[in-house]
């Protein structure tokens, strides 16, 4: 029996040489084992636990309510299901901004109890305290700029970020604050296109997008591209197929066969 542990094939290092060698990153959410599973099997790059789950699974209306323990919880459960991805989880709000001691109090804990491989925080210079502090632990960060669902009170809209030229203008300049803070990649979300192309160009550290146009990557909510969430519709967001439907059909024979005593047969029985 070997003592060495398995490496996982996707480090931060491996998405910077992916960047270099122009190979784009692929990115989705994911917040239970058997999604993880299936995502790492199927050869995703980087899989992002994300505080979506507030949304997605918990049912809120925003990002705001999630904790840290419920992160853990479903970062827990992702890491147990994968092999070769790199793992990232969210800092939910309210365990870094403002507080960096705070900040590396709840790194440490999703390091530990979850055995992810990052984590990823909402904003620029204003938490730019908390990114040092997590990364002078040894703790990978990922940013997240431009459209920052955690601050939607802030801000009392989803509309796209960085439209007027002093927001995009103070993006750059986070962009590049984090990157030379140490942040090994940069999520952008909903900003015009050549505004992402920009960034991603000036920086040499990957920058994937959730409507943030043709970057080094792209990342997406899992319930929404596999069509089980309906409601949002957003223009970068693309439909690989349609569950919904497929699991309400698949829900609806179910109830049907039981009944109607055609299940279980009589080659399901014991």
């Amino acid at each position: 029996m070997s003592v060495t542990p398995k490496l996982r094939a996707v480090t931060t290092y491996r998405l910077k040489e992916m960047k270099l060698a122009g190979e784009k990153i692929a990115m989705l959410t994911a917040y239970d084992y058997t999604m993880a599973r299936i995502m790492d099997r199927s050869g995703i790059d980087v899989i992002l636990v994300g505080d979506s789950a507030a949304n997605v699974v918990a049912g809120y209306e925003t990002t705001v309510p999630m904790t840290l323990d419920s992160m853990i919880y479903h970062g827990r459960s992702v890491a147990r299901g994968v092999e070769r991805a790199l793992v990232v989880v969210d800092l939910p709000f309210g365990t870094y901004q403002g507080d960096s001691k705070l900040a590396l109090q709840s790194a440490v804990r999703i390091m530990k109890e979850t055995e992810a491989d990052a984590v990823k925080l909402e904003g620029g210079s204003e938490i730019i305290e908390s990114v040092e502090r997590i990364l002078c632990a040894g703790i990978p960060v990922m940013g997240h700029l431009g459209l920052t669902p955690q601050s939607i009170n802030k801000y009392g809209t989803y509309t796209v970020r960085a439209k007027e030229e002093s927001e995009a203008t103070k993006l750059i300049s986070d962009a590049h604050l984090l990157e030379d803070t140490g942040c090994f990649s940069i999520v952008v979300e909903k900003i015009p296109a050549a505004l992402g192309r920009k960034v991603a160009g000036e920086l040499s550290i990957p920058i994937i997008g959730i409507g943030g146009g043709d970057v080094d990557g792209q990342v997406l909510v899992s319930y929404d591209m596999l069509g089980i969430t309906g409601e949002f519709s957003p223009r970068f967001l693309r439909r690989y197929d349609d569950l919904h439907t497929r699991m309400t059909d698949a829900f609806k024979h179910y109830i049907d066969d039981v009944k109607s005593c055609d299940f279980p047969s009589e080659s399901e029985r014991y």
